[in-house]
């Protein structure tokens, strides 16, 4: 039975405000601004711009390629990442923007029963991670790491993002020519240049698709001009169906994989010990995702984007995110900007999404280099091979009501699959148990297996 998870140290002093890091204006080398320190006021907003750049370009692709609306989305990220800031403690700097697993779940959903049954899965899929949250804070993580090991992990995320790719061609063909502009540029800019510039090559290539639409008359402003200046984000209220539920589980077991890694990511640039606060940020993260679907908003996670930030500009203080978090509400409270993002055409849609899937699914493949999974393991092997044919294939199974399409079924086979093959293995013993290199592994790497970040 795993040990208790450590009582999080020095809660108290959130309740003071940050202190400020040696003169306000500048860090010096080797040194790093720590989440409960901040710059001078004027350089903290501007770090705090540069975060919301950062999120924005992913932010806004979800709620446009699953019909949810993007002013409503941009809102609940913002409250989201507030009410992360807080449950953390203003321990762990992060932003919760939209997460590109929900939608398949929310696509399928929205094609089988309408956009009111999705929300009610994201809700469900909210609801579930802040349990699991919860578990880890009240027992810790390690029986987490024992369901779901890199094998497992790496599958589920791969095949959610290659089960996606027919959605970017159908986005794609619509403009092929703008698609190609779109795509071309995210590329070119993710190789050829490094810095703030590569982690926006996602926006940089949705902007050149823009452009290219407006050139090739592919854009209409009728209902921008049509669009109030300010106004509440429209809010649509979730209904529940108990058939859309196998759609979600694999999301949650995702967005665990993606907050684990992220905040095991932030504590080793921090140098900081943040396992104690593991629990806090799946809870934060699962009630920001219950709220957001409450509303009509898409589910949310912690951003890899902004952690690069962060990476690249030593500064880690959570008071930035609360500037971009205001930001990002300020921006949802306005109608005419809400109707100029759902402007964004199918073409750059599809060139954005052929990107952003594929790179959904190498990172399930990353997560097995970095933690040297063998896959010349027959166990290893054959879990990862059914899970993937089954979620790409997009194979379907229903249970009365209940309908488990590919991803919902891939993951069924990669963790049945799994362990199941590993309990039958440890009857017969005709192979090496897979799990074994990974323990000696951990035992070197004091923070366990690498997930993704």
């Amino acid at each position: 039975m795993s040990a208790p998870a450590p009582t999080p140290p020095d809660l108290d002093d959130t309740q003071r405000g940050w202190t400020l890091h040696g003169d306000g204006r500048r860090v010096a080398p080797g040194e790093v601004v720590r989440p409960r320190e901040r710059l001078s006021w004027d350089l903290t907003i501007g770090l705090g711009m540069q975060h919301v750049v950062a999120m924005f370009g992913a932010t806004f692709l979800v709620p446009l390629l699953t019909g949810l609306s993007p002013a409503t989305t941009l809102l609940f990220s913002g409250v989201g990442t507030m009410l992360f800031l807080l449950i953390t403690r203003g321990r762990v700097p992060s932003y919760l923007g939209s997460s590109f697993a929900f939608i398949a779940p929310i696509g399928a959903a929205t094609a089988s029963h309408d956009i009111p049954t999705a929300l009610g899965g994201v809700v469900m899929a909210g609801i579930a991670l802040a349990l699991v949250g919860l578990a880890v804070q009240l027992s810790g993580d390690r029986w987490l790491r024992a369901l779901m090991p890199p094998m497992v992990t790496g599958a589920i995320v791969a095949l959610i993002g290659l089960n996606l790719a027919p959605a970017a061609k159908a986005n794609f063909v619509v403009s092929p020519v703008t698609g190609v502009v779109t795509l071309v540029v995210i590329v070119v800019l993710s190789v050829a240049t490094k810095g703030m510039i590569s982690r926006l090559a996602i926006l940089g290539g949705v902007a050149a698709g823009y452009a290219t639409a407006a050139i090739r008359g592919e854009l209409s402003f009728t209902k921008v001009g049509e669009a109030d200046w300010l106004g509440l984000p429209d809010l649509t209220a979730p209904t529940f169906d108990i058939s859309v539920l196998g759609l979600f589980v694999p999301v949650v077991l995702v967005l665990v994989a993606e907050n684990v890694g992220h905040v095991r990511s932030v504590a080793a640039m921090t140098g900081d010990d943040l396992d104690p606060y593991m629990g806090r940020a799946l809870i934060a993260d699962g009630l920001a995702t219950t709220l957001a679907g409450s509303g009509g908003g898409s589910g949310t996670t912690t951003y890899a984007e902004n952690i690069g930030v962060m990476a690249a500009t030593r500064v880690y203080s959570t008071a930035a995110y609360w500037v971009a978090a205001v930001t990002a509400v300020l921006l949802s409270m306005s109608p005419k900007f809400g109707e100029l993002i759902n402007t964004v055409p199918s073409g750059v849609l599809g060139g954005a999404a052929t990107a952003l899937y594929g790179m959904i699914g190498l990172l399930g493949v990353k997560i097995w280099i970095e933690n040297r999974v063998d896959l010349g393991n027959p166990i290893n092997l054959m879990t990862g091979a059914v899970a993937l044919i089954i979620g790409i294939a997009d194979f379907t199974w229903s249970i009365g009501d209940v309908q488990l399409a590919g991803i919902a079924l891939g993951t069924i086979a990669a963790l049945v699959g799994f362990h199941g093959l590993r309990a039958l293995n440890s009857v017969t013993g005709a192979v090496a148990d897979p799990l074994i290199p990974l323990r000696a592994a951990d035992h070197d790497r004091a923070d366990g297996p690498t997930l993704p970040a």
